[in-house]
């Protein structure tokens, strides 16, 4: 058997597409993004996640599957291997791979410990400081009636004397590169780091606080002053994270504090490149940058995301391969459409191990080797729930029938866990190059003519002009539908 790539999996936590420099975007910087993408892999510019918020998302990139299949549509519901859902890291290890996994869960019951998915689940020694100086939460909240009490806008985090703020992704990137120095093991390497940046609260420290040059941030969408044409949850959100009043100042000010986090990312990243070349493996690896989704980040409003709408700053993802070096690969950015399950079938297709189940992802090979831009025909992203779905409400993330408004999250949560509204609506979207179609159980679909209008403030849904597009989208979700309903295990019963 040939021998097999170590793989790095580089996986930030809510990073939307637009903010990366080689993507056009003068305010970011990401130049160690930006060179693997013009000398050493290829940068998809329309990657697409399956779910919009993060548990969903990580149970379907690393499994192959879209979320209807198993039912993974909430915070709450993750992968049982006792019940044949079995994801990538398990298969990596159970075919010879040393798998390293340092950071965040959001993919396996905690419950359950993480034996049989990694060799080791790392734990940062030393002096770990708390995620974006969560223990000055009420300093940088404010007032509980305030504009700001929803807001995430930590700001400047004080690293004190240090060269950077020691919180859990920092110690975990640590630790990942302390490995690549010293790993003397025979077996194939994966490091898997989840990372929590850019996830807000929106707060990082210097240099990157004072780097992002606010005077070239790219406009922001604004609040509509019409919501009908979207799902009621946005509006709903929006009445209550209470920032109407925010200058545009105030918000570029946000913006920047999140491109700066994206910043400190992409420095992490490139260190975790230097330990690769100096340790002599970086070109017998695989890489695999890519968020779980996107973030709103100031669009129409809004801050943190939503787990049933599908604009494509909470769609549209950073993804980033570079295989091999005896993999063929044309450095560049593809316009192909991709999606995120697109990541496991790579992987699998790179070591040659059949994972002992079906999915639905598409090998990204052909693609890195430049020997077609074309992928898909349309991607998709799904969410929400039926009404009266309990178990799909979220209500172990607190804020119950939206009785306690002391979370941060409370303006979506609320929405989610009652009935009295369409405020979670279940739907799908599909997605192609120049459409968006929505459609909506309980709400109003929604279609956007992504040419004339890439805001998506536009829902020209019920413009007869439009109709012929609608029939199209429509017959293309059925057929969607009926190609990914369910697993038929390959293992058959006795009679």
């Amino acid at each position: 058997m040939p021998k097999r790539p170590h793989i790095i999996i580089f996986n930030p936590d809510q990073w939307r597409a637009d903010v990366m420099g080689h993507l056009g975007n003068a305010a970011a910087i990401t130049p160690n993004l930006d060179r693997l993408a013009a000398e050493d892999g290829v940068s998809f510019r329309h990657a697409f996640c399956q779910n919009t918020v993060c548990t969903p998302s990580r149970c379907s990139f690393m499994t192959g599957w879209y979320t209807h299949v198993r039912g993974h549509r909430t915070m709450h519901h993750m992968l049982h291997p006792e019940r044949g859902e079995t994801n990538l890291l398990q298969v990596l290890k159970e075919n010879g791979y040393y798998v390293w996994w340092g950071g965040k869960n959001d993919l396996v019951p905690g419950q359950d410990g993480f034996g049989d998915h990694c060799s080791l689940k790392y734990k940062p020694i030393g002096d770990v400081k708390p995620m974006w100086q969560s223990d000055r939460e009420a300093q940088w909240r404010g007032d509980p009636e305030s504009d700001t009490w929803y807001s995430f806008h930590v700001g400047c985090i004080d690293k004190g004397d240090a060269t950077y703020y020691r919180d859990s992704d920092w110690a975990n990137v640590e630790g990942a590169i302390e490995l690549i120095r010293n790993y003397s093991g025979d077996e194939p390497l994966c490091i898997f780091l989840p990372l929590t940046y850019p996830h807000p609260p929106y707060g990082v420290e210097e240099p990157w606080f004072s780097a992002i040059d606010r005077n070239l941030l790219p406009p922001r969408v604004r609040a509509l002053e019409d919501w009908r044409g979207k799902p009621a949850i946005l509006h709903g959100i929006w009445e209550y994270q209470r920032m109407q009043s925010w200058s545009e100042e105030r918000w570029d000010e946000l913006r920047a504090i999140y491109y700066g986090m994206c910043a400190r990312l992409d420095h992490q990243y490139g260190l975790l490149v230097e330990a690769l070349k100096q340790s002599g493996i970086y070109d017998d690896s695989a890489i695999f940058v890519f968020a779980d989704h996107g973030d709103f980040t100031g669009s129409y409003g809004l801050v943190e995301k939503t787990q049933n709408t599908f604009e494509d700053c909470l769609s549209n993802v950073p993804f980033l391969v570079k295989p091999p070096a005896d993999v063929p690969v044309a450095p560049r950015v593809s316009d192909a459409l991709v999606e995120l399950i697109d990541f496991t079938a790579t992987v699998y297709d790179l070591t040659g191990i059949d994972p002992g189940y079906d999915h639905f992802g598409k090998s990204l090979l052909p693609l890195l080797a430049g020997d077609t831009d074309s992928h898909r025909d349309a991607v998709f992203c799904e969410g929400g729930r039926r009404p009266g779905e309990r178990q799909a409400m979220e209500m172990e993330s607190g804020g119950a029938g939206g009785k306690s408004s002391i979370g941060k999250y409370w303006p979506r949560l609320r929405l989610q866990q009652t009935d009295d509204a369409p405020y979670h609506s279940k739907a799908v979207m599909c997605r192609t190059q120049h459409f968006k179609y929505v459609c909506r159980y309980g709400e109003s679909d929604e279609l956007y003519d992504l040419r004339r209008d890439p805001d998506e403030v536009l829902n020209v849904i019920d413009d007869p002009d439009y109709r012929p597009q609608v029939i199209t989208l429509r017959e293309r979700m059925l057929h969607f539908f009926l190609e990914t309903a369910d697993i038929v295990p390959r293992d058959t019963d006795k009679r």
